[in-house]
């Protein structure tokens, strides 16, 4: 399709296509929002349902457990680009909902005082059965969330090809990063709020996500009729051309994404940036509170401003992008930022100093790991159209989310046996010592790095144009 066919389409109208960011983007704000809902109360969840560190580490991981061994994800690209993106739009909200009304049940009262037959087959001293049907419901969550991020990535390509795309893409994944900044304040307000009875306070802030994930799913569907609309308009404009409807997806297709080796590099890339960041949300109130020597409810509030930064810098870094290029080395910046900002968590002598610097060293910290990981969103995921070709665009997204996903389940796993290993004895309202952990996080910032400079050699070298603007002149 021409880029003069586009122009004359929805996409084109600056007030529809940015109300179609508005709806997506809200969707994964919600995602994003249930994905760490627990996270600020993994002392609680230790205390009142005996989720020890290795427990919650199996928790947050098995969100992707169903991605990475079914293969689930390759699945939602073929999906994607056989049936479009209003179907697996509609499909991913659908799933996230579902899952989400497992993991409410999960640590209901009625579930976990039942003593019925499901209570007593699931139930052991090792791993009790709310952990294990929560674990269940956050696995068919993952499915949808996961599918929801490969859709929304290849909605705003359609929606913003040759214009913003940066700029959308930083936009939609600076709103889900002000998830994190809502959900450490609300997830441990709505808790203490609950605080009278055991089971409501760990439940009821999964209650508050599961109903804007409903709300979610509304909005996909009125995304699905602008969609319907564009798609029309599309088909008569193709019609009147006299042009020749694009060749159909096939399996076979799947070699023009494997068999590019910058598309490797692209995909461990995100393997190492993401894993450094979303298990460490999970983990990071409590290490805050065991290195600072704060108040759970404080560390998670302090934790809150990890997205402010990338709040601010994730739409100007995008409109930079658009208009100026330099996206890979964007990427070798963000690296180092990351890994000075784990690395100063492992080793800054914070019983050294009084704690207020404490706290203004941790805070300081948290912004600029924030402002780090803006640049993968805004550097990273607009280059896959540069280098992959549109008809199997959908499952390229879904091969990076699949080989990401691994991380993200494996590295939780990790982290939590890591601790349980390392603070034998330790009282779960002790602080932990988590020198090991962080120092892991630390090194995914220095593969990142070197990685980095690889691909702006091999882009410098084939051509593909990662450091060029993507916007096109008029």
């Amino acid at each position: 399709m021409t880029q003069n066919l586009i122009a004359k389409n929805m996409s084109d109208k600056a007030v529809v296509r940015w109300s179609v960011l508005i709806l997506i983007a809200l969707t994964m704000f919600f995602s994003h929002l249930f994905i760490d809902i627990l996270s600020p109360l993994k002392t609680q969840l230790e205390t009142t349902v005996n989720w020890n560190s290795t427990i919650f580490g199996a928790y947050a991981s098995s969100e992707y457990f169903l991605n990475v061994f079914a293969g689930f994800l390759i699945f939602a690209g073929v999906i994607l680009d056989r049936m479009g993106v209003r179907f697996t739009a509609i499909l991913s909200g659908s799933l996230m909902v579902v899952g989400a009304l497992i993991k409410v049940f999960a640590l209901s009262e009625m579930f976990n005082t039942s003593g019925g037959w499901l209570f007593n087959l699931l139930d052991s001293e090792a791993f009790p059965a709310s952990a294990k049907l929560a674990c269940v419901g956050f696995a068919i969550f993952g499915c949808g969330s996961e599918m929801a991020g490969v859709t929304v990535s290849r909605i705003i390509v359609k929606w913003f090809r040759g214009k913003e795309m940066a700029l959308a893409m930083g936009l939609e994944m600076a709103l889900a990063r002000f998830s994190v900044f809502v959900v450490f304040w609300v997830s441990p307000w709505i808790s203490q709020y609950f605080s009278y009875d055991k089971y409501l306070r760990v439940q009821s802030p999964v209650i508050f996500a599961l109903i804007l994930l409903c709300i979610g799913l509304i909005l996909y569907i009125v995304y699905g009729f602008l969609d319907r609309q564009l798609d029309k308009q599309l088909a008569e404009q193709e019609a009147e051309a006299g042009e020749e409807k694009e060749e159909p997806f096939r399996f076979s297709d799947l070699k023009l994404i494997f068999a590019n080796r910058i598309f490797w590099i692209v995909a461990l890339l995100c393997v190492l940036y993401y894993s450094a960041i979303f298990p460490f949300q999970k983990f990071a109130t409590e290490m805050l509170r065991s290195n600072i020597h704060m108040p759970a409810e404080e560390a998670s509030h302090v934790f809150s401003l990890f997205p402010l930064g990338a709040m601010v810098i994730t739409p100007v870094i995008g409109l930079y992008i658009d208009y100026k290029g330099k996206g890979a080395s964007m990427l070798i910046i963000g690296a180092v930022m990351m890994f000075v900002c784990h690395l100063t968590f492992a080793l800054f002598p914070f019983e050294m100093f009084e704690y207020h610097t404490r706290v203004i060293v941790a805070m300081t910290s948290i912004v600029v790991l924030g402002i780090s990981f803006s640049l993968v969103p805004a550097a990273l995921w607009p280059a896959l159209p540069k280098i992959i070709d549109e008809k199997v665009l959908g499952s390229a997204y879904s091969a990076i989310f699949f080989i990401q996903n691994i991380g993200l389940m494996s590295v939780p796993i990790i982290i939590g046996r890591i601790l349980d290993i390392t603070n034998v004895g330790v009282r779960p309202e002790d602080p932990k010592d988590y020198l090991i952990p962080m120092l892991i996080f630390s090194s995914f910032g220095v593969a990142a790095f070197l990685l980095g400079f690889v691909l702006k050699r091999v882009d410098k070298k084939m051509g593909y144009g990662l450091e060029l603007p993507n916007k096109v002149k008029e």
